[in-house]
């Protein structure tokens, strides 16, 4: 008896993942080094963390949720007073 299922598989590796940016210009895409620079289209300070119209879920602490999943870890600047010079 064959049982072989009748359902469709997914071929592709990774989904593509919509963009909500309607601006013109286009903003950042969340693979672009300026990611970060795409508009707000949820803020919430009380909970510390805004959603951009890339796809890009920006938290308080500079740390960052990809739309793929991909975590980027917080990249906070040192203080001006703990600055380190090269010699």
């Amino acid at each position: 008896m064959n049982t072989a299922s009748s359902r469709g598989t997914d071929t592709t590796s990774q989904r593509k993942i919509p963009s909500m940016c309607q601006h013109q210009p286009p903003c950042p895409s969340a693979d672009s080094p300026d990611r970060e620079a795409a508009h707000p289209v949820a803020y919430h300070p009380e909970q510390g963390w805004s959603l951009l119209c890339n796809g890009v879920l920006l938290f308080e602490d500079t740390g960052e949720l990809l739309p793929d999943g991909q975590i980027i870890a917080p990249h906070r600047p040192l203080a001006p007073g703990r600055m380190v010079t090269a010699a």
